[in-house]
């Protein structure tokens, strides 16, 4: 009974170790926007480049529930290296931040720093950008 105790404890101590490892790795997923709301964003504008058009931003509560929906992973900078279109959107928050938001799957650059992203949510930013051009 007492080896049995001894495993259960180490397979416990095992699993915890190994969560921590991949938590510290960035494995994880975080969700840097999941408190922001359309009330917290003033203006929003997005560049695209190309072609190179700014356009403003006036259904700012689709742009704070796609920004809701990101998943951040590792820092990566290797987005440098890539080529395609980047969708920069520039926000001022209510507090008087400012923040530039670059979705250029599969990387999030969060004012200049990359992230690895999640595919689907930031698909769906880059979306949103070029319908904005499309309607304008």
């Amino acid at each position: 009974m007492k080896k049995k105790r001894i495993a259960l404890l180490v397979l416990v101590c095992a699993v915890a170790v190994g969560a921590a490892v991949l938590a510290l790795s960035g494995t994880w997923g975080r969700r840097p926007f999941k408190n922001l709301s359309a009330e917290d964003i003033v203006t929003a504008s997005v560049t695209l480049t190309p072609p190179g058009e700014t356009v403003e931003i006036e259904a700012v509560e689709e742009l704070a529930a796609d920004l809701n929906a990101v998943v951040i992973y590792r820092k990566d900078n290797s987005y440098t290296e890539y080529m395609g279109q980047g969708c920069v959107f520039s926000l001022t928050l209510a507090d008087g931040t400012t923040l530039e938001v670059n979705a250029y799957n599969p990387f999030l650059i969060i004012d200049g720093v990359g992230y690895r992203c999640e595919y689907e949510p930031c698909e769906a930013l880059d979306s949103f950008a070029n319908r904005l051009l499309d309607e304008q």
